[in-house]
């Protein structure tokens, strides 16, 4: 396993129709432990594992020993795309955490990205509690290693790991800094909905985007609201002290 000093886009773990597989151990809490190598993932669909053209990386892919799988999107996506193959091999659950669903191809291109991006998140880190929650509990006391996803890797990953991270008192810094990697698969995933949408024109030019600037307004707007990242969690989702304990317990060497 990569070291704590390893460059930050070591992080993304090679597969040939993952974009956005990431490993989050490695950074430092406040109590100066790290976060585990190999113990919590963060992906893109791993409904692209099903196939006989991805046999190399479901083979890559059970590997890594991974026990839980938490599929952030909706059912409607799962029936479309597909769930990670062989689920009873796991401890699998579809937990949506957002509810009102958009189509991010079709964003008004004059509009300010980054701020429209960030009302959206606010959406769901009101709309989602429950599933957020049960995802959140689940990484604590469920089998490990664990990895969690929705369709990019992006935005509902984007803030399970960050709400993660925030609880295991990783600095806002290297928060943001994970978020933004996904910078480095952006190509890739604007590759793939070319492919899937032949005929349509993304009008959206931040398509597939992830700047930690999105992000930034996301806990600031949390901030505002309840005081702080960590008492949002503590207060509206109803994350209780014996939980984090389990999750730093679990995930800080």
């Amino acid at each position: 396993m990569p070291d704590q000093n390893t460059p930050s886009h070591h992080r993304h773990i090679g597969f040939d129709h993952l974009h956005n597989f990431r490993d989050l151990g490695g950074y430092r809490s406040a109590d100066g432990r790290t976060v585990a190598w190999g113990a919590l993932y963060r992906s893109d669909s791993l409904g692209k594992l099903a196939g006989a053209g991805a046999r190399a990386d479901w083979d890559r892919f059970l590997g890594l020993g991974i026990r839980t799988v938490i599929d952030l999107r909706y059912p409607w996506e799962i029936e479309a795309k597909g769930r990670i193959p062989e689920p009873g091999r796991f401890t699998y659950a579809n937990l949506s955490i957002e509810h009102r669903p958009y189509d991010q191809a079709a964003i008004d291109p004059g509009i300010d990205p980054w701020r429209y991006l960030a009302d959206r998140f606010a959406e769901v880190t009101e709309d989602g509690v429950d599933e957020i929650r049960r995802a959140i509990e689940l990484i604590a006391d469920g089998p490990g290693p664990a990895v969690f996803h929705c369709t990019s890797g992006k935005d509902r990953t984007g803030l399970i790991a960050a709400f993660v991270l925030t609880l295991l008192d990783v600095s806002e810094e290297e928060i943001l800094a994970d978020f933004a990697l996904t910078e480095l698969a952006t190509a890739r995933l604007t590759a793939d909905w070319h492919a899937a949408n032949p005929g349509r024109t993304m009008r959206w030019p931040s398509y597939g985007r992830a700047p930690a600037q999105i992000l930034s307004l996301v806990l600031a707007d949390l901030t505002t609201r309840y005081g702080s990242p960590g008492e949002y969690l503590a207060a509206r989702v109803g994350i209780t002290p014996a939980t984090t304990a389990r999750l730093r317990d679990r995930l800080l060497r």
